[in-house]
C-alpha cells in the first residue's frame, strides 16, 4: 500500500458540516484534505459539491416555495385593489428549474473556489476507512490511491429511505434528490410521508399549480408541536392539498403511458388511483453503509448512525463523526455547521467548547410557515409533567390579510410553553408568515434563559406578526385563544 499524501485533519463528505469543518481546520494551519463524491439517485441524479442541504434540499425548497407564494399573491393582488392581474397565468417548470440549478452551481463553484483559498486539498472521489488513520480513495473510473491522516472526521450526512414492501420501488418512483432536478413538471403528485420534507414539497408543488396528494400512515411532523401539526394541515386543505389519512401504499405499477397505478390500503380497504409522479418521503438513513466502518471499529446502531461521544469522537480514538450521519443529532444545516467548526476548534485551536444542542430553532416552509424552539407541548409534558408547565397561546390574524378575504382567518397561531418554578420560557411556536425571520432572535434569548416577564416587558414592534410573541396573555385550558383587537 503506497501512501500518496499525509494530513492533518481529513474530511470524508462534502456538505456544509464537512466544508466548515475542513475550512476552520485549515485556518489554524492544518494540512486538511476533504474528499467527496455523489453516488447518484436511483433514477440517476447527482450533483456538485455542497452536500443534501445546497443541492437537493434547504436551498432549492427554499426557492421554490418562494416561486410558490409569487404565484399565491395573484389572488391576494386582486383584492389589494390591482387590476389586469392574470390569475390563469400558467406556471413554467422548466424556467424555475433552471435559474435554481443555475443558483446551486454557482455555490458548487464558490464551495470548490472556498475550498483552494484555504489550501484544503480537494477529492473527487468516494472514500472508505482503510484502517483506523487510512483512506482509500476512488475515482469515477476505479483509480484507487490512499491518503494517511493524524484526525478524519466522517461528516457523509444521509440519503432518503424507502418502503420495503413494494418491489422494485426505486424504480417506480421519485424522492427529494430528484425532484429540484426533474427535467419536466411532475404532473399529479403522490406524496408518501408525513415529514417536514413531504409538507414542504407538497405544500410547494399545490402551490405552483399541480394537483397534490399526501399520503399519511400515523401523524404529521413526527417529534414536533404536534396542535400546530394539525393546524398546518388544516391550512394545507384549505388550500386544495388532499390527505389520505391512516393508508399505507402496498403497490405501485407502471402503466403503458409511464404512469404510476398506486394501491393502498386505508382502515383495511383497498384503493388505487393514478399518478404522474410519485415521491417518496418517509424519511432518511445515514450514508455509512459503504465506509467500511465495522471493519475498523467504528460503532454504529441499527440503522447506521454513527455513535458518538458528546465531544464527536466515535468509537476510535482519532475518527470523529458530525451531523445528520451521527446518533440523535438534529438533522440541520446550521448544527453541522457549528459542531464542524467547534470541533476544528478543539483539535486545532486549543478551545474546549462543546456544541450546544438546546433551544436551536428551525423553521419548516410549508405554505403557512411553522418555525419552533426548545421543546413541544408533548415534550415539555412528558419531562415535566402537566402540572411544571403553562402554555400561553394565541390564534391571531396578520394585519395585512384583513384586506384578504381568501385567507383562512384562524390559522395562524403562537405557543409560548413556561417552567411554572423558574418562569424561564423553553418552548416557542409560531405558525404564520415569515416564521424563519421571526423566530431566529428569539433563539438568543431563550438561549440566555429569558422568562415570560422578560418576554412581557419587551416593547414589540407595531403593526407586526412578532409582537403577538411579547403579548400573549391566554392560558390554554383557560382562556379562549383566539386574538381580538390589533
Amino acid at each position: 500500500m503506497q501512501i500518496s499524501q499525509e494530513f492533518d485533519f481529513f474530511v470524508i463528505g462534502g456538505g456544509s458540516g464537512g466544508l466548515a469543518a475542513a475550512k476552520q481546520a485549515a485556518s489554524y494551519g492544518a494540512k486538511v484534505g476533504l474528499a467527496d463524491f455523489v453516488k447518484p439517485s436511483p433514477q440517476g441524479t447527482k450533483w456538485g459539491l455542497g452536500g443534501t442541504c445546497v443541492n437537493v434540499g434547504c436551498i432549492p425548497k427554499k426557492l421554490m416555495h418562494f416561486a410558490a407564494m409569487a404565484g399565491e399573491l395573484r389572488k391576494d393582488q386582486i383584492e389589494a385593489g390591482w387590476i389586469d392581474t392574470d390569475i390563469q397565468g400558467k406556471h413554467d417548470w422548466n424556467r424555475m428549474t433552471e435559474n435554481v440549478q443555475n443558483h446551486i452551481k454557482k455555490l458548487n463553484f464558490s464551495y470548490k473556489n472556498q475550498l483552494n483559498k484555504k489550501e484544503v486539498k480537494y477529492y473527487n472521489k468516494l472514500a472508505e476507512l482503510e484502517k483506523s488513520n487510512i483512506v482509500k480513495l476512488i475515482d469515477k473510473d476505479g483509480g484507487i490511491e490512499f491518503i494517511k491522516s493524524k484526525y478524519i472526521l466522517i461528516a457523509v450526512g444521509g440519503r432518503p429511505s424507502y418502503p420495503e414492501n413494494i418491489p422494485e420501488i426505486e424504480k417506480k418512483v421519485i424522492t427529494s434528490d430528484d425532484l429540484f432536478w426533474l427535467p419536466n413538471n411532475p404532473g399529479k403528485t403522490l406524496i408518501v410521508g408525513a415529514s417536514y420534507v413531504a409538507l414542504e414539497c407538497g405544500g410547494f408543488l399545490n402551490g405552483l399549480g399541480y394537483d397534490t396528494t399526501i399520503m399519511v400512515r400515523s401523524i404529521l411532523l413526527r417529534g414536533f408541536d404536534q396542535e400546530i401539526a394539525g393546524k398546518i394541515e388544516d391550512y394545507m386543505m384549505e388550500n386544495g392539498i388532499k390527505f389520505i389519512k391512516e393508508a399505507i401504499p402496498i403497490n405501485i405499477e407502471l402503466t403503458e403511458n409511464n404512469k404510476r397505478l398506486v394501491t393502498w390500503t386505508q382502515k383495511g380497504i383497498q384503493h388505487s388511483d393514478i399518478f404522474d409522479t410519485v415521491i417518496i418521503a418517509t424519511g432518511r438513513k445515514s450514508d455509512t453503509n459503504k465506509l467500511n466502518l465495522e471493519q475498523i471499529g467504528v460503532k454504529t446502531n441499527k440503522n447506521g448512525k454513527i455513535i458518538c461521544t458528546i465531544d464527536d469522537r466515535t468509537s476510535i480514538m482519532n475518527i470523529y463523526a458530525i451531523g445528520d450521519c451521527v446518533e440523535g443529532r438534529p438533522e440541520l444545516t446550521p448544527t453541522a455547521i457549528k459542531c464542524g467548526q467547534l470541533l476544528a476548534n478543539r483539535l486545532f485551536g486549543g478551545q474546549k467548547k462543546m456544541m450546544c444542542y438546546q433551544f436551536v430553532p428551525t423553521t419548516i416552509f410549508t405554505p403557512l410557515e411553522y418555525g419552533c424552539i426548545g421543546y413541544s407541548e408533548e415534550e415539555a409534558i412528558n419531562k415535566f409533567t402537566q402540572n411544571e408547565i403553562i402554555i400561553y397561546h394565541s390564534i391571531f390574524k396578520p394585519l395585512e390579510w384583513n384586506l384578504l378575504e381568501s385567507h383562512y382567518a384562524q390559522a395562524c397561531m403562537i405557543k409560548l410553553i413556561v417552567l411554572v418554578s423558574t418562569r424561564r420560557v423553553i418552548g416557542l411556536h409560531y405558525l404564520g408568515p415569515n416564521a424563519g425571520e421571526i423566530v431566529q432572535g428569539y433563539a438568543i434569548a431563550m438561549k440566555l434563559g429569558a422568562t415570560k416577564e422578560q418576554f412581557d416587558s419587551t416593547i414589540g414592534i407595531h403593526p407586526t406578526c412578532s409582537e403577538e410573541i411579547l403579548t400573549l396573555t391566554a392560558i390554554k385550558g383557560i382562556d379562549n385563544p383566539q386574538k381580538e383587537g390589533c
